[in-house]
């Protein structure tokens, strides 16, 4: 968590609306100032897409603001999955699963489905012997309905680059072979 710089203001939009939200419901995270780039250089486009006719920069992050203004960050919007218009985070049901004993490691990526338009798919690294439905009524118990895992693939690592970030789209080409 943190709190916004000097001379900037911050708003924190629906990425489904463009609506500003109020505290404590997560969104996009945009920042304004004259601390914030002015675009990308000799590329119009991108500078676009990023930068609105406001001078809001849309950070690309999913976040919220809390009571005491302090600005939390809890997903990237390019990862979140679209389950029939709701929106679910990897990083809140990844949180889930690594705190299950049995759980070594875990990723969640959306699953194209032909009703909700994606699902949530977790692929987990096991410390000790857990099965699919442990997984799946473990998660259930602690999340809304639109936020169950809907399938579990086990595997001996999640892949992850040096820094330790996890590369989703290796596990969507794994998922994509399936």
């Amino acid at each position: 968590c943190g709190t916004v710089v000097r001379n900037a203001q911050i708003k924190i939009l629906d990425t489904e609306t463009g609506q500003s939200l109020p505290h404590n419901q997560a969104g996009e995270i945009c920042i304004r100032g004259p601390e914030i780039m002015k675009g990308y250089l000799n590329d119009p486009e991108a500078t676009a897409s990023t930068i609105d006719e406001e001078g809001w920069l849309h950070t690309g992050d999913v976040g919220f603001i809390d009571d005491d203004e302090e600005i939390f960050i809890v997903d990237r919007v390019k990862e979140l999955i679209k389950y029939k218009g709701f929106q679910v985070a990897p990083a809140e049901l990844e949180a889930l699963l690594v705190a299950h004993p049995s759980i070594a490691d875990a990723a969640v990526i959306p699953q194209k489905h032909e009703e909700a338009g994606e699902v949530p798919v977790a692929f987990v690294g096991k410390k000790s012997e857990i099965s699919e439905q442990e997984i799946k009524d473990f998660v259930s118990k602690q999340v809304v309905f639109y936020k169950k895992i809907h399938t579990v693939y086990f595997v001996d690592a999640i892949p992850k680059s040096p820094s330790g970030k996890i590369l989703r789209k290796d596990l969507r080409s794994r998922l994509a072979a399936k």
